[in-house]
């Protein structure tokens, strides 16, 4: 806008105080104006024409701040053609982007990655909507479990996903406990309360949201927020936080700092490397499979402290076991290296993990991984805290009395990290 309206005056609109002013003024107003109008979420189902015209919503609104500000600060010598260009350029290339984006983000769900587990409990008033859900893709929704009482439902799905009747809602309440599911979805044509509560009452416990599908006349029967998913309206219950905007700059910014980081500490991570070669026999590198987001199980990175049948020795010693809960841990532990003892003393030994943080597995704030054989013992409403990303720190391990927590305190620590977390 700048160029085609002051071409003859050359450089740069940064070098003309007036327009640097407004463009200042102008930016964040923008910013929230897309913010409130929820165009700053990644999308899954959102038609391209709704964004379109939430982008094309926000350039009108800021047209007329423009103006206004035009004539509030007598911004005369100011072409009122460059604001409208300023806006109209501006709307061009922010829609480009989020296109890009939202192109870029379908392209990786329908090969498989950023997908949301779901539990459907629904009936055949919901078929034409759960035949969307297989074929888009896309979209990253996999139905991993239905209950319903249809026949028709039942005959139309049973070959490519498990199908049982609602009656069996305790199997639901089960399966939730051990498999990774992310939501459960209530997409029936009448809605029994007594169901919807009892079912929101488990999802809240594990941390899993649930949503029901509902009409315009339910919006005020609670507190849950509505949000739309493929032209449907649900009512979303969640016991996580919930805050698009805020978790979409963790995740960036767990990216950028782990990168940055594994960079930085390229000459650190290599100095351990050859102190661990050198120090006792078997791989620099020791990995292990961990419980990550909603029970799913990834390999953990750190470096290797203990002697390489560390593993084997554990079943001598686990009648020294020093943790009340179902973790195992030894003060003096006699696997460990004397390299070990210092890495584990200053917490090199996790470096590692921000590979794991890189690829999305981990966060760099959260609870600690826990192995599976650990969360087989969890009591119900200590599975909660792997409701969400696993970190490479959390409130317990920076105690610096950490070993000697109790276990239960240390997951009510988890739980208040959960229930608590602000960017």
């Amino acid at each position: 806008s700048y160029y085609i309206n002051y071409f003859e005056t050359g450089g740069f609109f940064f070098s003309t105080p007036r327009l640097l002013k407004l463009y200042f003024l102008i930016v964040p107003f923008w910013l929230v104006l897309l913010y409130i109008l929820k165009a700053t979420e990644i999308p899954r189902t959102k038609r391209i024409s709704t964004i379109f015209y939430q982008y094309f919503q926000s350039t009108v609104l800021i047209v007329i701040l423009l103006l206004v500000f035009y004539f509030v600060f007598k911004l005369y010598l100011i072409s009122r053609l460059f604001l409208i260009e300023f806006a109209l350029f501006g709307f061009i290339f922010l829609f480009l982007a989020r296109l890009l984006e939202y192109g870029f983000f379908r392209t990786y769900r329908t090969k498989g990655y950023n997908y949301v587990n779901i539990a459907l409990i629904t009936d055949e008033s919901a078929i034409k909507f759960i035949d969307k859900l297989f074929s888009r893709k896309e979209w990253g929704y996999r139905i991993v479990e239905i209950f319903s009482d249809s026949a028709k439902v039942r005959n139309k799905y049973k070959e490519v996903v498990e199908v049982l009747p609602e009656r069996y809602g305790r199997v639901l309440y089960d399966y939730m406990e051990i498999e990774p599911i992310d939501e459960v979805w209530y997409v029936k044509k009448s809605i029994s309360a007594a169901d919807v509560r009892n079912i929101v009452r488990s999802c809240e416990e594990l941390g899993v949201t649930f949503r029901v599908k509902h009409n315009e006349t339910m919006d005020n029967l609670t507190n849950a927020f509505s949000e739309n998913i493929a032209d449907h309206k649900f009512l979303t219950f969640t016991n996580v936080p919930y805050k698009p905007s805020s978790l979409t700059i963790k995740t960036i910014f767990d990216i950028f700092i782990s990168f940055v980081a594994i960079i930085v500490f390229s000459p650190l991570l290599l100095g351990i490397v050859l102190a661990v070669f050198f120090s006792s026999r078997g791989p620099v590198i020791f990995t292990q499979e961990r419980i990550g987001l909603r029970g799913r199980p990834f390999r953990l990175y750190k470096f290797r402290t203990m002697v390489i049948d560390a593993e084997e020795q554990l079943k001598e010693l686990e009648t020294k076991n020093e943790s009340d809960g179902p973790t195992f841990k030894i003060a003096a532990d006699p696997r460990i290296t004397k390299v070990g003892k210092f890495l584990r003393k200053t917490g090199l030994d996790e470096l590692p993990q921000l590979f794991n943080v890189l690829k999305g597995e981990m966060s760099l704030i959260g609870p600690r991984p826990p192995l599976e054989s650990e969360t087989r013992q969890y009591k119900r409403w200590q599975l909660r805290r792997l409701s969400v990303k696993p970190g490479l720190s959390c409130f317990w391990q920076i105690k610096p009395e950490r070993n000697s927590i109790k276990f239960e305190k240390w997951m009510e620590m988890d739980l208040a990290y959960i229930d608590n977390w602000s960017l």
